[in-house]
């Protein structure tokens, strides 16, 4: 049980008297008058059944406990004012509002903020998720990003970012208990999808000869990352694009059991608003180089 917090104003008071050791001094820096800070003091000392102050002429002296409660406190005020401060700059910062998809973000993009973050402390990425088609009058980003080039506004140039492939994951455990061998097999098993990609089995399907049958058992979800869970707990077999299968695979957490099997999809392209500031392009320096970073690693 969380024990209860002592009235925060009366702290304050307490330790500003304290640092002075007048009453009268810590009433002229927190602005009040000489009654309300004893008053706070009092209702301090009532709360924790002690005598935190020995009052004498002129003076307010820390009792032996009122001292050790002040290092305490002091402490404590430090951390909090730390704390804010630390806050308040980091929220000074210049920004980049980063237009992406919810799966997107949560998959691709926030795993890799922290190494942005890291390399530029001096600039503060904010990640704004929406499904609709971007607009920079109306929703005030710096950089979007999105699969394909449709629906965007007029005014975005969208360029290349990188390119994507679909491919089949699964539990390792699900594979060992029902073995895929080949399409014909996915029969036997749970599709598992997104309701945004719920035409990629219909297509996969297309790309490799193959037909869906009608009796298929298929599960569908809001969003891909679900997918991705239901997939790691062996509900079924997904069909998920490569950009974010995240650290899915090189964990172990799932597999591809056809690797060979893989159908290209749309790249994702990127576009910056047109009054782009010097903190999106070094965004987007940045973003490539991740990019290609990454793509060093797999070969």
């Amino acid at each position: 049980m969380t024990n209860p917090l002592p009235p925060l104003n009366a702290v304050r008071a307490f330790a500003v008297a304290a640092r002075h050791q007048s009453f009268s001094l810590a009433a002229e820096e927190l602005h009040v008058s000489h009654s309300a800070v004893s008053r706070h003091v009092k209702l301090l000392e009532e709360h924790l059944g002690v005598l935190l102050f020995e009052r004498r002429i002129r003076q307010s002296v820390l009792t032996p406990v009122g001292q050790r409660f002040y290092e305490q406190v002091s402490a404590g005020l430090s951390q909090i004012a730390n704390a804010a401060a630390a806050l308040k700059q980091h929220a000074s910062l210049p920004t980049v509002k980063i237009n992406v998809r919810p799966s997107f973000a949560m998959l691709w993009l926030t795993p890799r903020l922290a190494d942005f973050i890291a390399q530029h402390p001096d600039i503060n990425p904010q990640v704004i998720t929406q499904t609709q088609a971007p607009d920079h009058v109306r929703d005030g980003f710096d950089i979007v990003i999105r699969r394909g080039r449709d629906d965007w506004a007029p005014a975005i140039e969208a360029r290349a970012l990188f390119d994507d492939k679909l491919l089949l994951v699964a539990a390792p455990s699900l594979i060992e208990r029902q073995v895929l061998e080949n399409l014909t097999s996915l029969s036997r098993h749970t599709l598992l999808t997104a309701k945004a990609r719920r035409e990629d089995w219909h297509n996969w399907a297309m790309h490799f000869g193959q037909t869906q049958s009608a009796t298929q058992v298929t599960r569908q979800f809001d969003h891909m990352h679900r997918v991705l869970e239901a997939a790691v707990d062996g509900q079924g077999i997904a069909l998920c694009p490569t950009s974010l299968l995240g650290t899915h695979l090189s964990s172990g957490r799932l597999i591809c059991p056809l690797p060979e099997l893989r159908m290209p999809l749309p790249r994702y392209y990127y576009g910056v608003a047109p009054d782009a500031t010097a903190q999106t392009r070094v965004f987007v320096e940045w973003l490539f180089a991740r990019i290609a970073q990454e793509a060093a690693l797999v070969l």
